[in-house]
């Protein structure tokens, strides 16, 4: 069994990531040299490079990866499931604040519990996603509780936060919170598990992963013109998706709620993500979406759905019931295994894009095919 990462550099990330559509914009090449950039949603290189061991290549969650070592290291063996990975538990919760639903995306779930991170001292920064002009997304280190309410909005697109976290621990914290996607999620645990030589105190500042359910991702390059054409300058403030039956994106802006047709937004979704094997950040302490129930949507975007996948996850959303931060409610029958049905129609998608990218089906370019032997 592979159990270290085969270390390349900069021209293999261009050739076989970038060039290759597979580039996620997670950031985990930035702020590890002078040679990577992040601009405007995109990966840029700013001077070539000629190394051959580099960390660019060793932590991008496009490189090759066994994943079975990843959950060996991260995750206890009795609690990994094909479908979903790691499940300690499975919850659906709400922050018991009004004022944070309310600022939140949906249940305010994400946002109270990295507050209460930072506030027991678990975490002593937070990096998180921040939206700019018309959905440009950005992150952001924050070490205020106040400052997380502000930033409780999904952003739909990608925002470079790993490379929040490679600048981030170089300073002085020495506790590091995020909320990523999957492939943040999955670049961070590379660096967790295969840490490169001289990044081992830099790894060891991870402490905490919230990861959020994700479909998929926007282009902000092609959804700018969309946005231009059908709202104008009017800032948005708020978007959302509901459930596949609406068939449409929802956009809150200063004069109201604009619905865009899902068929016009799926053609602005990053090239990338057809390439992704993971739907509920599986490299996380604990995952957040939103709510799905027969009371229907206009009670689920009101509550979030929650896998618990580690000791730290499983701990923190305990304290945050027994402080009273967190309301829980039933979870309706038959919504774990919908969830598994989702998620394997993913996993299979991704194995069928990328067999087809490669052009042999026995290759699956950044996957290890013993890993997912049972899809």
């Amino acid at each position: 069994m592979q159990t270290k990462i085969l270390h390349r550099g900069q021209k293999n990330v261009i050739e076989q990531v970038i060039k290759n559509d597979l580039c996620t914009g997670c950031g985990a090449c930035v702020h590890l040299c002078p040679y990577f950039e992040q601009y405007r949603d995109k990966t840029v290189i700013l001077h070539e490079c000629d190394g051959t061991d580099g960390r660019c290549y060793a932590y991008c969650p496009r490189t090759p990866v066994n994943l079975s070592v990843l959950r060996e290291k991260l995750f206890s063996a009795s609690d990994i499931t094909p479908e979903l990975g790691a499940i300690k538990g499975f919850f659906m919760t709400r922050a018991a604040d009004k004022d944070v639903r309310d600022a939140a995306q949906h249940g305010g779930t994400v946002s109270t519990l990295m507050a209460l991170a930072l506030s027991e001292g678990i975490i002593d920064a937070a990096v998180l996603a921040d939206q700019k002009e018309n959905l440009l997304s950005e992150s952001t280190s924050i070490s205020d509780n106040n400052g997380i309410r502000t930033h409780g909005k999904s952003k739909f697109v990608v925002s470079p936060t790993v490379a929040t976290f490679n600048e981030v621990a170089r300073g002085a914290s020495k506790h590091v919170g995020l909320v990523a996607t999957p492939c943040q999620a999955l670049a961070l645990a590379k660096m967790r598990v295969f840490p490169a030589e001289g990044d081992e105190e830099k790894s060891a500042k991870l402490k905490l992963v919230i990861g959020l359910f994700c479909g998929w991702a926007l282009s902000w390059e092609a959804m700018k013109p969309l946005l231009d054409q059908i709202i104008g300058a009017t800032r948005i403030l708020k978007v959302d998706i509901p459930p596949s039956k609406h068939q449409c994106m929802e956009v809150t802006t200063e004069s109201g709620v604009v619905e865009i047709p899902l068929s016009e937004i799926e053609k602005t979704v990053r090239k990338n993500c057809r390439y992704c094997f993971d739907m509920t950040c599986e490299f996380s302490d604990i995952s957040v979406g939103s709510a799905r129930s027969s009371e229907g949507w206009a009670v689920d975007k009101g509550w979030n759905q929650v896998i618990v996948r580690t000791a730290l996850g499983q701990a923190l959303l305990e304290l945050a019931r027994t402080r009273g931060l967190l309301e829980f409610k039933s979870v309706p029958e038959g919504n774990l295994d919908r969830l598994k049905t989702a998620s394997m129609k993913k996993k299979k998608a991704c194995l069928r894009h990328l067999s087809e990218k490669s052009g042999d089906p026995d290759d699956l370019i950044y996957l290890n095919r013993e890993d997912i032997c049972q899809y």
